[in-house]
């Protein structure tokens, strides 16, 4: 009886990794960002980081009440939403615009479609992109960051992102450390570093589309003659490759599909940034590729083990 065969249906491999858990991972990377930003910007971080992240819960938990469903407050997932959705806005925008990206988040973009793992794009990818569209002004007013070069300034309280600013304004460490304009979580690339570092260590995500997004990014900047490493650690580079492209819905499965995807985030953003009349290019690119994984995944599903392709003319 010890040696008996046992059949049964799959899955034969099983994972003690739960949504929970993963949810958990991600909120632990993001923690050195929301910290630096605090440090940075000051309280008013603080205050946004905390009014999204409860309006995410608060919707979260109504919506799937009147939708009559089970309710998944508990995966942490709507946490997340609200965290990524506030590092991705500037420190002093007001609550209620935040409040309404937070609605579009989780109402609209995944409750309306089923809830975790049905959104075709990122919750907070798509927020944002509907808060700069219909709050261009407030969207895109930057507030000064403690320790910014005073040739970034634009008054007494305002200053350019890296991206807008004249060449030379910032310096390597002013990215690195986060002594720039921009949205609250996508200032210091030390801070988002250390975070990828820890997802990838604890295999919450593979390395694969970080590093082939910031490497055609790279690349995609050496060709029309921008300086690749500016680039890499202005703006929402890291944040977007690092904790929105590597989405589990919204990105492929497969590895070479990992690539593609990878490749043509970069390959947007750069473009975006170099002919289009906004300084940013992140968040458009990853919402277009992630309309297009179902074909990719495709193209690059693998072949199925023991399947022999029919020669042509064989009708059996």
């Amino acid at each position: 009886m010890e040696n008996m065969l046992r059949v049964s249906s799959s899955p034969h491999f099983r994972s003690n990794d739960t949504t929970r858990r993963i949810m958990l991972d991600v909120i632990i990377a993001l923690c050195p960002a929301a910290v630096a930003s605090c440090v940075i910007f000051g309280w008013r971080s603080l205050v946004l980081i905390a009014v999204c992240i409860a309006t995410c819960v608060l919707l979260e938990y109504v919506s799937r009440k009147i939708m009559k469903r089970d309710n998944t407050i508990g995966d942490l997932s709507a946490i997340v939403t609200g965290l990524l959705l506030a590092l991705n806005l500037p420190v002093d925008i007001n609550p209620l615009i935040a409040m309404f990206g937070c609605l579009i988040a989780i109402v609209v973009v995944k409750q309306m479609f089923g809830g975790i793992g049905m959104n075709f794009v990122n919750p907070a990818l798509a927020a944002r992109i509907v808060l700069l569209v219909s709050f261009p002004g407030p969207m895109m007013h930057w507030v000064k960051a403690l320790g910014a070069p005073k040739a970034a300034a634009i008054d007494a309280t305002t200053a350019a992102t890296p991206l807008a600013a004249e060449p030379g304004t910032y310096s390597y460490i002013d990215l690195l450390i986060g002594r720039c304009g921009g949205s609250i979580g996508e200032v210091c690339a030390i801070a988002l570093i250390l975070g990828g570092i820890y997802l990838v260590i604890r295999k919450v995500i593979s390395p694969i589309i970080p590093c082939v997004y910031l490497a055609t990014a790279a690349l995609m900047s050496l060709i029309v003659g921008l300086d690749p490493l500016y680039q890499l650690l202005s703006g929402g580079l890291l944040l977007g490759a690092i904790f929105m492209a590597t989405d589990y819905t919204t990105s492929p499965v497969t590895k070479w599909g990992k690539v593609i995807f990878a490749c043509g985030c970069g390959i947007f953003t750069i473009l975006l940034r170099a002919y289009s009349n906004m300084p940013e290019g992140v968040s458009f690119s990853i919402l277009l590729m992630n309309i297009l994984v179902p074909h990719i995944e495709r193209l690059t599903v693998p072949r199925t083990l023991g399947y022999v392709k029919k020669a042509k003319g064989d009708k059996k």
